[in-house]
C-alpha cells in the first residue's frame, strides 16, 4: 500500500533515455515517483522531464547553464507554470556508473538517489551551504527508505553488452 499523498497535485512523467544502453520500465518509473510525490506537502503539477544522458552531454549542458564543465550526478531545472512544466530532472549516467564502481553499491540504487536528489530541489531544497546539504542528505535517505518500504525500486538496467561499472 503506497503512503497517502499530501497534496492531490501530481505531476506526469515523461522520460526521455538517451543513454542507449539503460533499459527500465515505465510503470516501474511511475511507481517510484508514485512514492516519491507523496512524501511532500507540493502544489507542482504538470510535466516532470527526466532525461538520462552520457557524461559529456550532461558536463556540456552543465557548463552551459551552470558555467561549470566538470562532470556533475544531476541537474535539475525548475518548473515554469503558465506552460504546465513542473520542472526537468537530466541524469548523468555514466557518472551513476562512476559511483557503482567506486562504492561499489547498486545501479538501481545510485540512479534512485539522483531521481531523488532532483525532486528535492524541485520541492525546495537546497544543498549549497552544509546545514542545508545535510538536511538535504537527511531528506534523501528517508525518501530512499520510504521507496525501500514500498518496494518501489525502478528496474533500471543496462543492456548485456554494457555491464555495470
Amino acid at each position: 500500500m503506497l503512503p497517502e499523498p499530501l497534496d492531490v497535485s501530481r505531476p506526469t512523467i515523461a522520460v526521455a533515455n538517451h543513454y542507449p544502453s539503460l533499459r527500465f520500465s515505465s510503470s516501474r518509473l511511475k511507481k517510484f515517483f508514485g512514492v516519491i510525490f507523496s512524501a511532500h506537502l507540493h502544489h507542482l503539477s504538470g510535466e516532470l522531464s527526466i532525461v538520462f544522458m552520457d557524461r559529456d552531454t550532461h558536463s556540456q549542458l552543465h557548463g552551459k547553464y551552470m558555467q561549470d564543465y566538470r562532470p556533475t550526478d544531476v541537474i535539475t531545472f525548475p518548473g515554469d507554470p503558465e506552460h504546465d512544466l513542473t520542472g526537468e530532472i537530466c541524469i548523468s549516467v555514466d557518472q551513476a556508473l562512476h559511483e557503482v564502481k567506486e562504492r561499489d553499491i547498486p545501479l538501481i540504487h545510485e540512479l534512485s538517489l539522483y531521481l531523488i536528489h532532483g525532486w528535492l530541489h524541485l520541492v525546495g531544497f537546497d544543498d549549497l551551504d552544509p546545514v542545508d546539504r545535510k538536511i538535504m542528505r537527511q531528506e534523501e535517505e528517508r525518501l530512499l527508505e520510504l521507496i525501500k518500504k514500498h518496494e518501489a525500486w525502478p528496474d533500471f538496467q543496462l543492456a548485456p553488452e554494457y555491464p555495470e561499472g
